[in-house]
């Protein structure tokens, strides 16, 4: 696949507390070419730590910065009635000048959902539930008086206001691993954030499988596959992990080791699209190598990263 998009980078901040930290962070990142400064949606401190609301805290962050974008990385879709989310989207829009990013999932923390007394439902009725509210969300932040009627969510003529500064609309990322929801994010999704399967047990798989250059490749091609002739528009993007060191090999090791997968899945770990270990050279090319291949052109380190990823972003953020 040879990758024309130009790279853009976020970072996903998971070791905010306070608002000073939020402020320096998105600061930071701007100075350091970032394009997006993006918090999850948890309520619970695992696994992730504590982690501010982030709607309210990405307002602050935009107020704090010029050119930085801001986005949700990702809301839970089972945490908000599509008409409000829209209507918080376009007034961040609106406030921020067209910054903002709308990322949105089906769930997948069962911890999270019994410790608040939600049902955590199947996996078949949250992503249905999330594919219903991509029609409400896309018609009412598109600025159309909205009328939709489902087994999950109905709305009658309901109109959105302020107009967010995007159009048609802020950019909708859906975050997707398996192959139904990969597929709804390719027909829906304006950016397709790819990821390991959310298992039924309400946790991410942690399989080296989930994790291989033959698994990403299969999940682009659903991606396409349901995209159809609008592929080309979507952005492809991914959480991925960095480990700049000057010995490669004895890096990768490491990682196979702290990740429980054993010294011996050092050369898995190099070959993985979600893991860049090396010198800021080698990670840099092994990006453009990745563009190529895969389409990758967005990339979200986490805020620990983001002093020692920053030579990369300097070199292909251009």
């Amino acid at each position: 696949m040879e990758g024309s998009r130009r790279f853009r980078f976020g970072v996903i901040g998971e070791n905010i507390r306070t608002g000073e930290q939020l402020v320096a962070y998105a600061r930071r990142a701007e100075q350091l070419g970032y394009s997006t400064l993006l918090l999850r949606d948890h309520f619970v401190a695992e696994p992730f730590g504590p982690q501010l609301a982030p709607m309210v805290a990405l307002t602050a962050a935009a107020g704090a910065t010029q050119r930085l974008r801001v986005g949700t990385l990702v809301l839970d879709n089972d945490y908000r009635h599509p008409a409000v989310v829209a209507k918080e989207a376009a007034t961040l829009d609106h406030l921020s000048g067209g910054r903002f990013e709308l990322g949105i999932g089906a769930g997948w923390l069962r911890e999270e959902y019994e410790r608040a007394g939600l049902p955590f439902d199947a996996a078949g009725v949250r992503v249905g539930r999330l594919e219903e509210s991509l029609h409400v969300l896309k018609g009412l932040l598109a600025g159309a008086r909205t009328t939709f009627s489902g087994a999950h969510y109905t709305v009658a003529e309901l109109d959105n206001f302020p107009p967010p500064a995007q159009r048609p609309h802020p950019p909708i990322l859906v975050g997707a691993g398996s192959r139904r929801m990969l597929g709804i994010a390719g027909r829906m999704a304006d950016i397709v954030g790819i990821l390991p399967r959310a298992l039924p047990d309400g946790t991410i798989s942690e399989d080296l499988a989930e994790r291989t250059p033959q698994t990403m490749a299969r999940k682009i091609a659903w991606v396409r596959e349901s995209a159809g002739d609008r592929f080309p528009d979507i952005e492809l993007s991914m959480v991925v992990s960095v480990t700049v060191a000057d010995d490669y090999r004895a890096a990768a090791r490491r990682v196979a080791i702290d990740r429980g997968w054993g010294a011996e899945a050092a050369d898995l770990v190099l070959d993985m699209p979600g893991q860049f270990v090396g010198s800021v050279e080698r990670i840099a090319e092994e990006m453009q190598t990745r563009r190529r291949r895969y389409g990758f052109s967005y990339y979200v380190v986490s805020d620990r990263d983001m002093e020692v990823f920053g030579p990369v972003v300097e070199r292909l953020a251009r």
